[in-house]
């Protein structure tokens, strides 16, 4: 089955004796006390996270490998529900999550896929997606005959053309050239505007000028375990401020 991960946030049942102010439905991710260990795991991955992100938008977790961003995305998509804690979304559609290494069929054309794997009424988007990613003269390859890059580009794109409130972006434009990388992510900011999106990324540079609340983590010895981050949510049609981008950055750093 294509693309049988899509399900919603996971909303773990809540007592309404249990009154914590600042979890809150109205923000576009509220995780409170959120504790986690895997199997065989001496110490907790998570120990009492909080992450909060107050509104939609393109959001970024950053931090180390290890550190627990893409468990953290497994948590909010609903692949591991076996945390204690709450989670909740403001999205009346589902949290989808997309990673680098996700399997395409080998055999398929990339246009005939992408045709099976579109929703009806989005054919003209899928088309002005295919040509905004650079990707209009794949269409008649084959995905093993794809770069790493260009998988991850047809990937990205399939999930863009899926109901969604969140996307959750883990490494999802690995192996693209900067170039190209920049401009798809200028035109996901432009093209879902009321979307919120998080980026995982190890690359500060990016993550600073592109997203506006960057939560970076600092591991589970450490207390809190995340703080939030202003970036600089550059968009295509106004100047970036270098200056600023650069404090975005140094504070990125020194949170983590």
């Amino acid at each position: 089955m294509i693309l049988n991960r899509y399900i919603c946030v996971n909303k773990k049942a809540v007592n309404p004796k249990d009154k914590v102010d600042s979890f809150s439905c109205e923000k576009m991710i509220a995780c409170h006390d959120i504790t986690f260990r895997y199997p065989g795991a001496e110490i907790p991955l998570f120990n009492g996270l909080e992450v909060t992100i107050d509104k939609p938008g393109f959001h970024a977790l950053f931090g180390p490998s290890g550190v627990g961003k893409t468990t953290l995305a497994r948590i909010l998509s609903g692949d591991i529900d076996t945390f204690s804690g709450r989670v909740q979304a403001l999205a009346d559609m589902p949290c989808l999550y997309t990673h680098n290494r996700e399997r395409l069929p080998g055999w398929s054309p990339v246009g005939r896929h992408l045709e099976k794997t579109t929703p009806p009424g989005r054919q003209q988007l899928r088309d002005e997606l295919i040509d905004h990613f650079g990707l209009s003269t794949l269409m008649g390859m084959r995905f093993s005959q794809l770069s790493m890059g260009q998988c991850n580009r047809v990937n990205l794109l399939r999930y863009l053309l899926q109901d969604f409130g969140i996307l959750i972006m883990d490494e999802s434009l690995a192996n693209v050239d900067e170039p190209t990388r920049h401009a798809i992510l200028y035109t996901i900011k432009s093209t879902f505007p009321e979307s919120g999106f998080l980026y995982i990324s190890h690359n500060v540079v990016e993550v600073s000028r592109f997203c506006d609340q960057i939560v970076v983590f600092r591991g589970a010895h450490l207390s809190p375990q995340t703080r939030l981050v202003r970036g600089q949510d550059h968009r295509e049609d106004r100047p970036l401020d270098k200056t600023a981008m650069e404090r975005s950055m140094l504070e990125i750093m020194n949170a983590a």
